[in-house]
């Protein structure tokens, strides 16, 4: 448990409030203001191997707008069901790819 240097309150600094609301480790989530937005991080629909993108987006709205269409797209959390019924259109967001750690695009190795 932490104390706010703004308001005096005790916050627990690992919670998920704290996390989402960001900013500084000495403020409550109360308190605290996030002037950054956060990169994310995916992994590529291409290839066998499992290529992952760093993204960087221009404001918070965009990048959870993004992650909302990749979450569906992807087929996160339908175990064995197809995610095809499912399917977002792409937002039109801007964002631009920080880095790529791209294994073997090729698995099979012919060129």
């Amino acid at each position: 448990m932490r104390n706010c240097i703004v308001c005096g309150d005790h916050f627990n600094l690992h919670s998920r409030e704290k996390r989402l609301a960001g900013g500084l480790a000495t403020h409550c989530p109360e308190c605290s203001e996030e002037t950054s937005v956060r990169y994310a991080g995916v992994q590529a629909g291409e290839g066998k191997m499992g290529a992952v993108q760093i993204l960087k987006f221009n404001n918070t709205d965009d990048r959870q707008k993004y992650l909302d269409f990749w979450w569906v797209n992807s087929g996160m959390m339908v175990g064995k069901s197809c995610q095809m019924g499912l399917r977002k259109s792409t937002p039109p967001v801007g964002f631009k790819i920080v880095a790529e750690n791209n294994p073997n695009k090729n698995h099979k190795g012919k060129g």
